[in-house]
């Protein structure tokens, strides 16, 4: 059985773009309390709204920050006259601006989370279609493998970095 295969079988029935009642993208309100908990099914309705708002919440506060961020280097793209100065705001900007990238970068990564989340393969790990730990998803929501098969890629990661 294929992994996309298993992961259908056990997981929810995938969610329809644009469908007027899927409940994730209107009608459930979910309690600011609320918290996925193991005594409830495995991505289920809320289950599923609360991670959508976590990760819409998430990419929200990342683009006003580089909005902010925007605003900020063009407000202080001025000369300076000493060299020191200046190489230390050069420096700064560098660092804001590979702040930025590596945030560009996540919001790819919860773009893709929610994409996951209309197919109904989010929560399920991409390596064993094995179901990713609650804890860990709310830990981090992009999160595409398991605890397990995470570890595992990353002695591969390592293994392979040491040749």
């Amino acid at each position: 059985m294929s992994k996309r295969n298993f992961v259908q079988d056990v997981g929810p029935k995938p969610l329809r773009s644009g469908n007027d009642t899927d409940p994730t993208k209107s009608s459930i309100v979910i309690d600011k309390n609320y918290r996925p908990s193991e005594d409830e099914p495995f991505m289920n309705v809320r289950q599923r709204a609360y991670f959508r708002s976590k990760l819409l919440k998430w990419k929200e506060d990342i683009i006003v920050e580089t909005r902010v961020t925007l605003v900020e280097l063009t407000a202080q793209s001025q000369q300076h006259a000493d060299l020191a100065d200046r190489a230390t705001s050069e420096t700064d900007r560098a660092l804001e601006l590979r702040a930025r990238d590596r945030q560009r970068k996540l919001v790819s990564k919860i773009d893709a989370a929610l994409a996951r989340l209309d197919d109904g393969t989010y929560g399920y790990c991409e390596e064993t279609g094995e179901p990713i730990g609650l804890k860990r998803l709310d830990a981090r929501p992009i999160a595409t493998l398991s605890l397990e098969a995470q570890e595992r890629h990353e002695r591969r990661e390592r293994v392979y970095r040491e040749d």
